[in-house]
């Protein structure tokens, strides 16, 4: 469940007066996503998303998130809108927790995505990447090699009793990423977190890219990595090619990849599983149950981690 903070009716409604919704007629919690609490508005002016962030977004970032959101539907893409209050400020506070109202976007997330979903997911990938590219604001990956690092040190000393030997091997990973980590690659604004619950689609139609909470600066090609970890693998932790072959020609239909970014696919796809498998880790060793953040099985990401070192090839992602 992903509503950790309950809003109390009457609280909402003298909430929603500072803002142009309308009046609220009825409201209810979201259960998708995993850190922040989300509630579905109805409202006597339509449909809003309202969200009240939690401990691990930091209110500071809130203008980045908030403005690059602005800045891509501006240029076409099709994603969510903060709403303005009547004082001009956008981001309020309620329960005691930062709050924004966005606007409502229609579609679904889907829990079976086929390949012409991941080519369309490619494409809009594709789009951000461009669409981003003169956005004003910057913010760091607070989740590249130095926050893996931390994360690491904080889960390493028990990560073996999730499955024995983990501890060398994520070792290894780390010493091979700090001297071979690509670097000169293109970069911007990246999403950094395009897993399907993010997108939507109606029917085989993507309508919209939601959740900017992760978004960053940094290589494009490791944002194209997320998304072949997040999209192209089944449930019995198997990589599907024809997933795969669809996201990557999607995404270069719309940004072709350089040959440096290609040849660099297998080290990022792997950094990029280490990345959520060691958020996965750390809140399965550390967090107790039923605490604020919902933990998830970092087994499928140390599945895919050893996908990706046995790779000899980017074409055996599905490149031409």
């Amino acid at each position: 469940m992903a509503v950790y903070t309950d809003v109390a009716e009457g609280e909402l409604g003298a909430f929603l007066k500072h803002y142009p919704v309308g009046d609220l007629l009825s409201y209810k919690g979201i259960a998708e996503g995993t850190e922040n609490s989300n509630f579905l508005l109805h409202t006597s002016s339509g449909s809003y998303i309202l969200t009240l962030y939690e401990k691990r977004v930091e209110k500071a970032d809130l203008p980045f998130f908030l403005g690059l959101m602005g800045h891509l539907a501006y240029k076409g893409v099709s994603c969510p809108l903060p709403v303005t209050a009547h004082d001009g400020s956008v981001i309020g506070t309620l329960a005691g927790r930062p709050a924004v109202i966005i606007t409502f976007l229609e579609g679904l997330s889907l829990r079976r995505p086929t390949a012409t979903h991941c080519a369309e997911v490619g494409k809009a990938l594709a789009q951000l990447h461009l669409a981003g590219a003169d956005f004003s604001m910057t913010r760091p990956n607070a989740l590249a090699i130095d926050g893996w690092r931390k994360l690491w040190d904080a889960a390493r000393d028990r990560a073996d009793e999730v499955e024995p030997g983990l501890a060398a091997e994520v070792d290894a990973d780390f010493a091979d990423f700090e001297r071979n980590w690509p670097k000169d690659l293109p970069q911007g604004i990246i999403h950094a977190d395009l897993f399907p619950d993010n997108v939507f689609f109606l029917g085989e139609k993507l309508s919209g890219l939601i959740d900017f909470y992760f978004a960053c600066d940094d290589l494009y090609a490791y944002d194209v990595a997320t998304c072949l970890n997040a999209w192209c693998f089944e449930k019995d932790f198997s990589f599907n090619l024809t997933k795969g072959k669809a996201l990557l020609a999607g995404y270069q239909s719309v940004r072709p990849l350089s040959d440096q970014e290609k040849a660099a696919l297998p080290m990022l796809a792997r950094g990029s599983a280490l990345r959520f498998m060691l958020t996965r880790l750390y809140d399965w060793l550390t967090v107790p149950d039923g605490g604020l953040v919902m933990k998830r099985d970092p087994t499928e990401y140390i599945r895919r981690m050893r996908f990706h070192r046995a790779i000899k090839s980017p074409s055996e992602y599905g490149l031409a």
